[in-house]
């Protein structure tokens, strides 16, 4: 049933999950100033894609006002620019939304990775009939996050030092996908949740590795999101999403509001 369903609904599903950006948009600054001056920036994951409550302006980067920035923010900042955007590659990031970034920003967060490393059409893939179709997707994904992402990933990086000197840089990581074993009634089988699972450690431990060496400070959702996964009895995450696909596979606002903003917090 899961098969018949999937193959009908793929190839929309990956023209809609091949996500498009926009240029960068400045929010307004937070009501309860504590002299932060900060700078959202990143992917999909950062702009808050899954949770809703999306700003009209900013409609093509689904930036939504349950985002763990706009959230910090409002208690934190007194200076707050988001420039996150849906589908955002390092390239993105790079060339359109450092504009904010200078000498006086004191915090940055950002998540970026996922979209350079093809999950929107890995995901596609895993929806396709046959276990191999998913696995050589991710294995290929995987293949790029060794061999291209890091230096990709030291070129955003040295820019964002550059403009930003001062600036204590955040780099949120991804959570698993799915809950192995879990309460799931079809879809995907525990073979091809297990090896995306296992593409999101890889793409974590080089994205920490790379941010380490930058001195900036990784934050790691995977063990806030530990029970919350896909198939879990509180998912923080949503599984496909045939009415509105560009959504699937990204925190819902409570994933956003009790995953990404405590940890956030914390590190921050």
């Amino acid at each position: 049933m899961r098969r018949s369903r999937t193959v009908s609904c793929a190839s929309a599903f990956l023209l809609a999950a091949a996500c498009t950006f926009a240029g960068p948009a400045t929010a307004p600054a937070a009501s309860n100033r504590t002299g932060l001056d900060y700078v959202a920036l990143g992917d999909s994951y950062s702009s808050g894609v899954g949770a809703g409550s999306y700003v009209p302006s900013d409609a093509s980067c689904f930036r939504s006002r349950q985002a763990y920035p706009v959230l910090w923010a409002a208690s934190h900042a007194s200076s707050f620019s988001f420039t996150a955007c849906n589908g955002a590659h390092t390239t993105d990031v790079l060339a359109r939304q450092l504009g904010p970034l200078n000498g006086r920003t004191d915090l940055v967060s950002i998540s970026v990775g996922g979209s350079d490393s093809g999950y929107a059409r890995v995901m596609a893939s895993c929806v396709l009939p046959g276990t191999g179709v998913c696995t050589s997707a991710v294995t290929r994904a995987r293949t790029f996050i060794d061999g291209t992402l890091p230096a990709d990933l030291d070129r955003l990086y040295s820019a964002i030092r550059r403009k930003a000197p001062a600036a204590h840089v955040v780099v949120l990581g991804y959570p698993h996908f799915y809950q192995l074993h879990g309460a799931c009634r079809g879809g995907l089988h525990d073979t091809e949740r297990s090896a995306l699972n296992a593409a999101v450690d890889q793409l974590d431990r080089v994205i920490a590795e790379r941010a380490a060496a930058h001195g900036f400070t990784f934050a790691d959702v995977r063990r806030v999101f530990t029970g919350h996964e896909i198939c879990s009895s509180s998912s923080w995450l949503r599984s496909v999403e045939w009415r509105n696909v560009v959504e699937s596979y990204h925190p819902t606002a409570a994933g956003q509001a009790l995953g990404y903003l405590p940890l956030f917090t914390s590190v921050a």
